[in-house]
């Protein structure tokens, strides 16, 4: 499964810009490039912004929500990724790039994107029904650990600090059902938003790419949880975890060992559930694998 993952077609899409903008001066233009798999449900755009000189500041508006950028390597190229979340409708979408230079100039051009739609299959499984139908006494735990999940998401650490390109975190086969509607003990529940990597019990999960740990701690459907925010909006969640090896507010580098597979949680046996969301909108994982990060 990795191996095909590896030559998976990347679309580049070179827009390049014409001059918008207050003040006569044309020396602030620059080119927008956009990088993705598809324009589907759940997958990535990665934008990138690059300028003939250094700019004060430069975002990215789709859908009505702004994407501050960020400086790479490289101080005339700007990144920013926009996630087209799984729930997101077929139709024509805005996109507008605008630079800022320091006297106050700006650049500005507007784009549409048509997002295609996609099918996703159907699964039924069967599992503990406390974890179908939850008893009273976990009403509770499991609002509250809704809401420190929803704050997680909102964070926005405006720096991009993952180290190139992702890498999957297990060993293992992993399964294309992202975005699977799923039946569990035939009531229908919310479509999954991960992929599944089959990997015996106990063996190690690896960090994705770098970032900071944001959350490592046990969730009532999730079990064993770690997140990790690299920054711009962009984070990896990793579940069903045996034992959590990283600490909350710890740094870790690409490839750090962070847990062990387990199937602590809403489980049929022992996996890893893989998730990436960015900016709260849910995304293929394997989108995010797609891309050119170095």
């Amino acid at each position: 499964m990795k191996n095909r993952l590896i030559f998976i077609l990347i679309i580049f899409i070179p827009v390049f810009l014409f001059s918008q903008k207050e003040n006569k001066s044309d020396e602030h233009s620059f080119i927008l490039d956009l990088e993705y798999r598809t324009l589907q449900p759940g997958e990535i755009i990665k934008v990138r912004l690059l300028t003939e000189q250094d700019v004060m500041q430069a975002q990215i508006i789709f859908a009505g929500k702004k994407y501050i950028t960020a400086s790479c390597n490289n101080p005339k190229e700007r990144l920013a990724f926009i996630g087209l979340d799984l729930g997101i409708k077929p139709g024509t979408y805005p996109l507008s790039a605008i630079v800022f230079s320091g006297d106050g100039s700006y650049k500005k051009k507007d784009i549409n994107l048509q997002i295609r739609s996609k099918e996703f299959p159907v699964k039924k499984l069967w599992v503990d029904e406390k974890f179908v139908t939850p008893p009273k006494s976990a009403d509770e735990r499991i609002r509250r650990e809704s809401n420190l999940l929803r704050s997680i998401y909102d964070i926005y650490t405006p720096d991009w600090i993952g180290d190139g390109s992702f890498i999957i975190p297990s060993v293992g086969e992993a399964a294309p059902n992202f975005g699977e509607k799923r039946y569990f003990n035939n009531k229908p529940r919310s479509s999954h938003s991960g992929v599944d990597i089959s990997t015996p019990f106990g063996y190690p999960v690896k960090s994705s790419n770098s970032g900071r740990i944001v959350l490592a701690c046990d969730l009532y459907f999730a079990g064993k949880t770690v997140i990790i925010d690299h920054g711009l909006g962009v984070f990896s969640l990793y579940c069903h975890f045996s034992k959590i090896i990283v600490k909350r507010g710890k740094m870790v580098a690409k490839g750090d060992i962070i847990g062990e597979i387990g199937s602590t949680g809403r489980v049929t046996g022992p996996h890893l559930h893989w998730g990436v969301k960015i900016r709260g909108k849910r995304v293929d994982p394997f989108s995010l694998l797609s891309l050119n990060l170095e």
